[in-house]
């Protein structure tokens, strides 16, 4: 694979991390208006919230399956035809006549999204020297951070405007707009020699065997359920008595995703020099944290309490991959699908299960299911904090 030069690579950059955006922007265009499609279809909560959790879930399976098949067509192919695919799905969901037609839109949502997503770090060690990879990498991550925002916020405009459909119309244009600017910009690769999907779904249940690497995964799936659980259900919260938010303003509130942009890299610094485990111990408890504030019916302190979470999220979700790669002494690749399959699987049970504790006992509920998975992430993070010693003592000796 050629290396491309400086002037090569800010050509086809810019329009990846642009696509990385929409795609990511389309992930999460319901979420910020979830009490309207409650509104509109005579649907609970918990039941609006699987518009999230069933692109999420769609993410999971569809992870394990794009890294062998970009192996054998290119990365290419597979980058550029899913997100020129992904339009249609996103266009479905605006026209959708039934709850159920907006379900099936975003579960083929779900399909193609990681044609892209998980391709393109792949993709990027492909065709980037070492010493430029990790600031391309950790510019990508800042795209999906980026690309979350985006769905939140500049979807719950257009959606207080103009509809929750127009968020769709809106953004259907834009995925295919970045398509056909990836198909014009991105440099064509080829298949990757070697290997197969048997082999790689060979690598996965060895991995799945592996104590120390089940416990990453469970970090993984915990993590995302508490983040996730948080952010699904927080419209809810806002919009209701005391606070009886508008949809616009509601929106506003995922502006805390932000904080990824800025800790995500700075953690992974930080891992070269500490534990990744007692980062990710660090991580969860700040985050933990800030859910603890957003229990308090004061906006300025609920706003305080989500950028506190966000920053402890994107602390060890910014060191739990480099911990998982460190962990898988073979097969790397799978091991870090089953990463993102452990994630968003968490994110699919956080976008239904703590709708169920708002219906319960409304926001504190919700907060007690979340507050409790991260615990348990705390548990795993111990485990391998364990695992990290005892190896040192090990190797020193």
């Amino acid at each position: 694979m050629t290396i491309a030069t400086a002037a090569a690579t800010r050509r086809w950059l810019i329009p990846l991390y642009i696509a990385g955006v929409i795609v990511f922007s389309d992930m999460y265009l319901t979420q910020p208006i979830l009490p309207q499609l409650s509104a509109e279809y005579g649907i609970a909560p918990a039941t609006a919230g699987l518009s999230v959790s069933v692109v999420v879930v769609m993410i999971a399976l569809g992870s394990l399956a794009v890294g062998p098949l970009s192996d054998r067509w290119g990365r290419w192919p597979v980058m550029v035809g899913s997100v020129l695919v992904l339009s249609l799905p996103t266009l479905l969901c605006a026209l959708a006549p039934s709850f159920g037609m907006l379900l099936v839109g975003r579960a083929l949502q779900g399909v193609c999204i990681p044609g892209l997503t998980a391709v393109a770090v792949a993709y990027l060690g492909d065709r980037l020297p070492a010493a430029e990879l990790g600031r391309a990498v950790g510019s990508w991550i800042a795209a999906n951070v980026a690309g979350g925002l985006s769905g939140r916020v500049v979807g719950g405009l257009i959606s207080d405007s103009w509809g929750w459909r127009a968020s769709f119309i809106v953004f259907a244009g834009l995925t295919l707009a970045g398509g056909f600017s990836l198909w014009l910009s991105l440099p064509r690769d080829r298949p990757v020699a070697g290997g197969g999907c048997g082999q790689a779904y060979r690598a996965v249940v060895t991995h799945l065997a592996d104590r120390h690497l089940r416990s990453a995964y469970l970090i993984a799936g915990s993590l995302f359920f508490g983040f996730l659980g948080i952010f699904t259900y927080l419209p809810y919260y806002l919009s209701a008595p005391p606070f009886t938010l508008p949809p616009a303003i509601v929106a506003l509130a995922y502006v805390s995703y932000l904080a990824g942009v800025i800790v995500s890299p700075w953690a992974g610094g930080l891992s070269a020099r500490y534990a990744r485990s007692r980062l990710i111990t660090i991580g969860l408890l700040i985050a933990m944290g800030g859910i603890g504030l957003t229990l308090f019916p004061h906006l300025p302190l609920i706003a305080i309490g989500l950028w506190t979470l966000c920053s402890g999220m994107f602390i060890a979700q910014g060191v739990a991959p480099a911990l998982v790669n460190q962990l898988a002494q073979h097969a790397k690749g799978a091991a870090s699908a089953l990463y993102l399959v452990a994630y968003y699987l968490g994110g699919t049970l956080g976008g239904v299960i703590p709708g169920l504790g708002w219906q319960i006992a409304g926001w504190p509920g919700v907060t007690i299911i979340c507050l409790s998975t991260l615990a348990l992430a705390l548990v795993a993070t111990r485990r391998l904090a364990m695992f990290e010693l005892h190896r040192h003592h090990r190797s020193a000796a």
